[in-house]
C-alpha cells in the first residue's frame, strides 16, 4: 500500500480503525483483489512488534497527530501519512527555527556541478541553513558532503529525504553518508524498514524534499528528470527557487538555463539564497576573495601550482577544443576531426597531468 491508497484511509479512520478493517477486509472503494491482498499481509503482521523493531534499530516512527511531525509535511497538500526518522527529531522543527534549504540536480552531473554544489552546502551549513537534499549520486551526495565539512564547528544539521526504508541504503556507495547525516542531522523516509528502491518512489520522495524546505536551489539538471519534479513540488507550494547558470552547450545545464528562461531567479553564490531566506547577503563563511562558490576553478587555480603545459601540439589543441564546456569523447572527435583512439590517448595524458577529469562520461578542464 503506497502513499497514495494509504492517505484517504487515514482522511476516513483513525489509524487503528483503518488497520482494523484492513485485517477484516472491510474497505471500501476499492476491488476484491487489492482487498484480499490487503487482508492477506495484514494477518501476518503485528504492528506492535514493528513499531518495536523500528525503534531497536533507532527509527522514530511519527503520525500527523505527533507533536515532533514536522509542521511544514502535516500542513502540506500531499502529506506522509507516516513518516520514518533517524537521527534528531529536533532538526525537523518548525520552518524559521531552523532555515532550510534543499540541494538538488542531476546524478549525471559535471565536475564543475559537483564542484558548486559541496561549496554551496558548506557555505549554507556555515552560515546556520540545514541543508535538504535526496542522498542520490551526483548533486545531491555532493551538497550533504560539502555541508558536513563544517559538522562540529557549529553547521547546521543536514536533512536527507530518501525513497526507501532507512534500512536500505540506495546507493549502496553512499552507505558511509547516510551514516554521518544520520548522526548530524536526520534521515527521514514514508516507508518502513525493508522497503527496497522503486521507480516510482523517488518523485513521490521529491515533494517532501520541496515541502521541508524554505528555498529550492537547482545546481544542474536535464530538461526533466527528478529535479524537475521537486521544482514543480517546490512552485505547487510557493516555495521560491533559484537555479545555478550553466552552459548554453551543456545538457547538464539544459534544466537550469531553462528555468531561468522561464523566471526563476539566478544563483550565482550562497548571498543569492541568504537573501532569498531574507538572511543578511555576506554572513557565509568559507567562500573565494570574490565572492564566488569555494572549490570552482577559479579557486583552485588559485590556490595549486599549473602543471606544465604538454609539449605536444595536439594535446594542446585538444585542451583548445574542449575549453571550459564539458564535452563528451564524440563531441570532441566532431569538433578536431580527429579519430576516437589518439584522443582518447590525448586526453588520458591530460587527465595524469592534471588538465583535464572525466565524471559520468563528460571530460572536463579543470585549469
Amino acid at each position: 500500500m503506497g502513499p497514495a491508497r494509504l492517505r484517504p484511509l487515514l482522511d476516513l479512520w483513525p489509524a487503528e480503525e483503518a488497520w482494523a478493517r484492513a485485517v477484516r477486509g472491510d474497505v471500501p472503494a476499492v476491488g476484491d483483489h487489492l482487498r484480499d491482498v490487503w487482508r492477506s499481509a495484514a494477518a501476518r503482521l503485528a504492528p506492535d512488534h514493528l513499531l518495536a523493531a523500528h525503534r531497536e534499530r533507532g527509527v522514530e516512527v511519527l503520525c500527523a497527530s505527533d507533536d515532533a511531525f514536522p509542521v511544514a509535511l502535516r500542513d502540506d497538500p500531499e502529506p506522509p501519512a507516516v513518516l520514518f526518522v533517524r537521527g534528531d527529531l529536533g532538526v525537523l522543527g518548525e520552518v524559521g527555527a531552523r532555515r532550510r534549504v534543499a540541494i538538488v540536480g542531476t546524478r549525471r552531473c559535471t565536475w564543475s556541478g559537483r564542484t558548486v554544489a559541496r561549496s554551496l552546502g558548506s557555505d549554507l551549513a556555515a552560515a546556520g541553513v540545514s541543508v535538504v537534499s535526496g542522498l542520490a549520486l551526483g548533486i545531491d551526495g555532493e551538497a550533504h558532503t560539502g555541508a558536513l565539512e563544517v559538522d562540529g564547528r557549529g553547521g547546521a544539521p543536514p536533512i536527507g529525504v530518501v525513497g526507501t526504508g532507512l534500512d536500505v541504503v540506495y546507493p549502496t556507495r553512499h552507505a558511509a553518508l547516510w551514516d554521518r547525516v544520520a548522526t548530524a542531522g536526520a534521515l527521514v523516509s514514508e516507508y518502513p524498514l525493508g522497503t527496497t528502491a522503486e521507480r516510482w518512489r523517488f518523485p513521490a520522495r521529491n515533494r517532501i524534499i520541496a515541502a521541508l524546505a524554505e528555498v529550492v536551489v537547482v545546481v544542474e539538471s536535464a530538461a526533466r528528470g527528478g529535479s524537475m519534479h521537486t521544482v514543480d513540488a517546490a512552485l505547487e507550494r510557493d516555495r521560491p527557487v533559484l537555479a545555478v547558470p550553466g552552459s548554453v552547450r551543456s545538457p547538464a545545464s539544459a534544466g537550469t538555463n531553462g528555468l531561468l528562461a522561464a523566471g526563476c531567479p539566478p544563483c550565482r553564490d550562497v548571498d543569492d539564497v541568504l537573501v532569498a531566506l531574507g538572511l543578511t547577503a555576506g554572513s557565509a563563511a568559507g567562500r573565494g576573495a570574490r565572492g564566488e562558490f569555494g572549490g570552482g576553478v577559479a579557486e583552485v587555480d588559485a590556490r595549486a601550482p599549473h602543471p606544465p603545459l604538454p609539449d605536444d601540439a595536439d594535446a594542446v589543441a585538444v585542451l583548445d577544443a574542449l575549453g571550459w564546456e564539458p564535452a563528451t569523447l564524440d563531441e570532441l572527435a566532431e569538433r578536431l576531426g580527429v579519430p576516437l583512439g589518439p584522443l582518447a590517448v590525448h586526453l588520458t595524458r591530460l587527465a595524469n597531468a592534471g588538465w583535464v577529469i572525466q565524471r559520468a562520461g563528460w571530460w572536463e578542464r579543470t585549469r
